[in-house]
């Protein structure tokens, strides 16, 4: 299955950008920063199975084979990849998989499988289950925003998330009806990242404002990933591109290309 995608930019031989979206968003999390960035990348944005304008089907799949078929439809060899949240652990997930198609990693606040879930992350997890099995989705988008945006969010980004979050889990609600009524689910398969296998280089963003947990696992990947950056931004939380756009897109452009010192309009 092709994921809907977004493909701005230089496309005459610019390099490529892909940009992965946070697990509580879709591709139009990005849209303060893609264009900023498609002055000098190609940019693809593509929404992961079972958000935005990508379904959620009864199959077996993995996000990591998804992103490398887009690639291969777009005819695309390698990419610098940008990665938020789930989108960082599916960008760790390619370069395990398909190690040729990354030359280089950016992640902000990753997420990992097999780590031991820290009592906040667990909290957040309950208070959420609990209000989708009462029905209560919109307390549910409330939880995420509070939870995953630093108060430098704007109105509009806090509007925006809202959305991406509701058409979320009314493609994963919908997914798990469907499954209750056929039992036929989706089957998500599980990729297992050695750390110490990463070679190209990395930068790990954490949010001085985020849960600890997820502080914690990204200073976790950091040390692990050699030669690895880590940076801490004081003023995040978990979303920083819709937290504060002008500054990841300055970090970006700093990061991604090889010319620091002038950041495009």
């Amino acid at each position: 299955m092709l994921l809907a995608h977004d493909d701005d930019g230089s496309h005459g031989g610019a390099p490529a950008v892909v940009l992965l979206h946070a697990g509580v968003a879709d591709r139009r999390m990005w849209e303060p920063v893609r264009d900023h960035l498609a002055h000098t990348f190609r940019v693809l944005a593509p929404d992961l199975r079972g958000h935005g304008d990508t379904p959620l089907p009864p199959q077996q799949y993995s996000d990591a084979d998804d992103v490398a078929a887009l690639l291969d439809h777009l005819g695309v060899d390698d990419a610098a990849v940008v990665g938020v949240s789930a989108g960082a652990r599916v960008a760790l997930e390619l370069t395990e998989r398909h190690p040729a198609r990354v030359r280089q990693l950016v992640l902000f606040g990753p997420t990992l499988r097999g780590v031991d879930v820290g009592a906040d992350i667990q909290a957040f997890d309950d208070a959420e289950a609990a209000m989708l099995a009462a029905g209560d989705v919109e307390g549910a988008v409330r939880l995420n925003l509070n939870t995953w945006l630093g108060p430098d969010a704007s109105l509009a980004a806090r509007e925006a998330l809202a959305g991406m979050q509701r058409r979320a889990f009314q493609i994963q609600l919908a997914a798990d009806d469907a499954a209750a009524r056929t039992g036929s689910a989706p089957r998500p398969e599980p990729v297992d990242i050695d750390l110490a296998r990463i070679t190209v280089p990395t930068l790990v963003v954490a949010g001085g404002r985020d849960l600890e947990h997820v502080r914690t696992v990204a200073a976790h990947v950091a040390a692990s990933i050699a030669g690895a950056e880590h940076l801490v931004l004081p003023w995040a939380a978990h979303l920083p591109p819709l937290e504060r756009p002008g500054a990841v897109v300055s970090l970006l452009l700093d990061t991604l290309r090889d010319d620091p010192d002038v950041h495009a309009p």
